[in-house]
């Protein structure tokens, strides 16, 4: 009988990782010298801008976001970091005695709105937002103030991402486009409309789940490697660690499937765990899920990998047991390594849905 977890070094119950992608609509990303755009799925578009890398110093960091549709908004959002993060953050918890001030070109554009101690960010009012957006698109000094320090925020490479933007949500050449593109051009009315966010429906496992058949479900770990091989189209650079000595974790998800998870990789500062799905009997029919998985509970399966080793910037993937099959759930990168913040300075999605259970 397989339990919930089962570990053996030479004998494992069966199982591969179901993916389904269905007809998943996809997102985009640009990175351009000091600035990234990121959109998702349902047209939404994020741009972050930082701090020239040689001034890590003052690391700052501005989002700007902006949903699809021909009358949406732009909203932005500050972070500050760097050697006066802690004095700067304690600061502005006080409130309104102590607020960023946006500076373009010399020029105050006066205060953000107060800090969100909980979001870790200020932000900007509609006014610094649309003056901020236009010094984008030209060469501006950017300064965010707080007392007597100055944090510069590059505008390199924010034209290039802000026409991927426009281009992604069918912008350009209308009125609404961040870059324009001189004369009259095509009315709002072209822009894109959003996407909806794909449906999904959590499934909690059931590792109690009876099956007839629960005896005839062990196998040799070099068969289950052997069995799951076919699965990926390069073993050596997917999954070098799949025949060596560490264990299988074997999971029950229903009654006639199973989770079977086995270490893929390391690295200096990151690892992947391969995950497939099986059938408990003949088909087994392994489906792979990922190779990079970081950790799996009751039914969640995620993917988070550092972008370097301070980690200040990191990527992660999750994805959702529906019943049959891990659908991706949640996509996204948390930015450019800036030392803006720990863990990251945004949470910036390419790929978002709507999760029912």
């Amino acid at each position: 009988m397989i339990n919930n977890t089962i570990k053996r070094p030479v004998f494992v119950a069966i199982s591969a990782a179901l993916f389904s992608t269905g007809s998943m609509a996809a997102g985009t990303e640009l990175t351009s010298q000091d600035w990234q755009v990121v959109c998702d799925n349902t047209r939404t578009c994020r741009l972050a801008g930082y701090q020239a890398e040689n001034n890590s110093e003052f690391p700052v960091s501005i989002m700007l976001m902006r949903s699809a549709g021909a009358n949406a908004d732009t909203y932005g959002k500050v972070k500050l970091g760097g050697s006066k993060e802690s004095s700067a953050k304690a600061l502005m918890k006080l409130g309104n005695r102590h607020r960023i001030s946006l500076f373009i070109n010399d020029r105050d554009y006066g205060e953000t709105e107060p800090f969100s101690a909980e979001g870790g960010h200020a932000e900007l009012t509609e006014t610094q937002t649309d003056v901020l957006l236009d010094a984008l698109t030209k060469s501006s000094k950017i300064e965010l103030v707080l007392r007597n320090s100055r944090w510069q925020l590059s505008d390199k490479g924010a034209s290039a991402v802000m026409l991927k933007a426009d281009e992604f949500q069918g912008r350009v050449g209308t009125p609404s486009a961040f870059v324009s593109s001189g004369g009259s051009g095509k009315p709002n009315s072209d822009v894109l409309s959003p996407r909806a966010k794909p449906k999904l429906n959590f499934v909690a496992p059931n590792p109690q789940a009876s099956s007839s058949n629960q005896n005839k479900f062990v196998m040799k770990s070099s068969e289950l490697a052997a069995l799951v091989k076919g699965t990926m189209s390069d073993v050596d650079s997917d999954c070098p660690s799949l025949e060596d000595d560490s264990l299988w974790r074997v999971n029950r998800l229903n009654s006639s499937q199973l989770l079977a998870q086995h270490d893929c990789w390391i690295s200096a500062y990151n690892a992947g765990t391969g995950v497939w799905v099986i059938n408990d009997r003949k088909p087994y029919n392994p489906k792979l899920v990922t190779t990079n998985a970081t950790s799996y509970d009751k039914g969640r399966l995620s993917s988070v990998q550092k972008g370097r080793g301070i980690g200040d910037c990191s990527d992660t993937v999750d994805w959702l047991w529906t019943g049959k099959s891990f659908e991706k759930s949640h996509e996204s990168t948390t930015g450019l390594c800036r030392m803006v913040e720990a863990g990251g300075a945004w949470k910036l999605p390419t790929y978002v849905t709507d999760i029912s259970q």
